[in-house]
């Protein structure tokens, strides 16, 4: 009932105010039966902007840190993200993956809509990453059709660590269907999982006309958060002009 109350009431009118969405594709989103939308992921606001201007309802996959958080805060947090629709993931560990996967099933399963984003994680320069192949282990497994998507202009309107977003207008742009059933019966094959994901994450880039890059964003995060550190350290444990700090000297 809330999931409601936010969509047309709170949340939904003051994100078409902000953000002035222009809608592409819509008809492509089926009025009925399962499937899987697989978007790329800019900006907080993407949780938020798809279910306002669909018709359906659509539960997302979110990180369990939305929803894990202290005091009131947290619970109010954690509240208000299973009342718009989210389901919180543990992403850690081994069966972090697998985690994903059985509760992405559970929605499909009852015939609803499911959102995803296979990047895994928000890009943090604009680029659309390599994806994770939990989007087609559940498109083959649940055998519903996936339907890309493309946030345009929310990286620009909310970029990471802006809290409050700018004033400007973003589309949101659905492709056609993507069917897999050729794949049927193929879906623990790991070959056929990165290509099923491969072909979604290219639909996703016709869309959004983003630059791909083929590693996982992750992965591109921690490096360049490496070559920070690196670079501030200096040669040999060196810092710079700020730090001023030196290997320290022998004693004579």
């Amino acid at each position: 009932m809330f999931y409601y109350v936010l969509k047309y009431v709170l949340l939904g009118p003051l994100l078409r105010l902000l953000f002035r969405p222009r809608i592409e594709g819509l008809e492509h989103v089926p009025e009925s039966g399962a499937a899987i939308i697989a978007g790329n992921h800019l900006s907080f606001s993407d949780h938020f902007l798809m279910p306002a201007i669909l018709r359906r309802r659509i539960t997302f996959l979110a990180k369990a840190e939305y929803f894990t958080g202290p005091g009131i805060k947290g619970r109010l947090t954690a509240a208000f993200f299973r009342s718009a629709g989210q389901i919180p993931v543990d992403r850690s560990g081994k069966e972090a993956g697998q985690a994903a996967i059985r509760e992405g099933l559970g929605v499909l399963s009852k015939g609803e809509l499911l959102g995803i984003y296979p990047e895994g994680t928000r890009s943090h320069d604009g680029r659309l990453y390599k994806g994770k192949v939990g989007v087609a282990a559940m498109a083959l497994k649940a055998r519903v059709p996936v339907i890309p998507c493309a946030m345009i202009g929310t990286f620009e309107a909310q970029p990471p660590g802006q809290v409050v977003p700018s004033l400007r207008p973003v589309t949101i742009r659905f492709g056609e269907p993507l069917e897999f059933s050729r794949y049927s019966g193929m879906e623990d094959e790991k070959a056929v999982l990165r290509a099923v994901t491969d072909e979604i994450m290219y639909a996703i880039l016709g869309l959004s006309g983003q630059e791909y890059v083929d590693k996982y964003a992750a992965v591109v995060k921690a490096e360049e958060a490496e070559k920070a550190k690196q670079a501030a350290d200096g040669p040999e444990g060196q810092k710079g002009p700020e730090g001023r700090k030196f290997p320290r000297m022998p004693l004579s």
